[in-house]
């Protein structure tokens, strides 16, 4: 059988490959496209919301207070 031994020099975890290996412009340019990404649906929120309702004119009913007093008046 074959025991091999490591010491902590050589050994390495995982996350610190992955830490060490870390390409600094690829997390840069994420940075980039997730500002974008934000930025993009913050817009759309705000040019959906600044944008007038129009409803039809069948299905809206107005009745002021004045007309109501009117007609109550003539009774």
């Amino acid at each position: 059988m074959k025991n091999e031994t490591y010491s902590a020099e050589e050994f390495e975890s995982t996350y610190a490959l992955l830490v060490r290996s870390e390409e600094k412009e690829r997390s840069i340019f994420e940075g980039a496209v997730y500002f974008a990404v934000v930025l993009s649906a913050l817009f759309s929120i705000w040019q959906f919301a600044s944008q007038p309702i129009a409803l039809p004119l069948s299905t809206v009913h107005t009745t002021s207070i004045s007309q109501t007093a009117k007609t109550i008046q003539r009774a």
